[in-house]
């Protein structure tokens, strides 16, 4: 009868062992299937550079206007953008694409923003596009940002792109570095 109970009782144990309630967990090392860096070039129209600019505010709240961002951290400011995109930090370096999108920024407390974006390719070495989204807290030094998809090369792709700001010149140019990991390729 002990015989018994003792192989019941191992047999239980092996059951549970295998059971959703004590799953085995291997500890999985996410790398990416694919790696990139580009640099966006944004130059804000501000009533006096309408030749050069790439980004202009279309939406502004009561107390500001759509030439000169608005007070406060710029909250209640929708701009829209179509900035040259290049492999270096040189705006004036050969365009690999446009970064194209709009950029609100959606708090009064702290400067920051939310990004809804796509890189749009037009080069050789790349064809299609990567479309991005999320929260961009401007103060801090990196920043991560969904990729949620693309097109032609980068079809259904899914990773991270960590932004960091690489230059700025008051209120009518700053420059992007993005660092784009993706982690689903096809």
């Amino acid at each position: 009868m002990e015989a018994k109970r003792l192989i019941l009782a191992l047999f239980l144990l092996f059951l549970l062992s295998k059971s959703s309630a004590f799953p085995s967990r291997k500890s999985r090392v996410h790398k990416p299937c694919k790696r990139l860096v580009f640099y966006f070039h944004d130059i804000i129209y501000n009533g006096k550079n309408s030749k050069n600019a790439t980004a202009a505010i279309v939406g502004a709240p009561a107390w500001g206007n759509k030439t000169i961002l608005a007070n406060q951290n710029h909250f209640g400011d929708l701009v829209v953008f179509d900035d040259p995109i290049t492999l270096d930090n040189n705006l004036h370096s050969a365009p690999v694409g446009r970064a194209q999108g709009i950029y609100v920024y959606d708090k009064k407390e702290i400067f920051t923003a939310w990004l809804g974006f796509s890189f749009v390719f037009n080069s050789t070495e790349h064809k299609g596009s990567i479309n991005f989204a999320g929260a961009d807290p401007l103060m801090n030094k990196t920043r991560d940002v969904s990729v949620i998809g693309g097109t032609g090369d980068f079809i259904m792709a899914r990773g991270i792109a960590t932004l960091m700001t690489d230059a700025f010149e008051g209120e009518v140019y700053f420059r992007l570095r993005v660092d784009i990991q993706l982690y689903e390729c096809w």
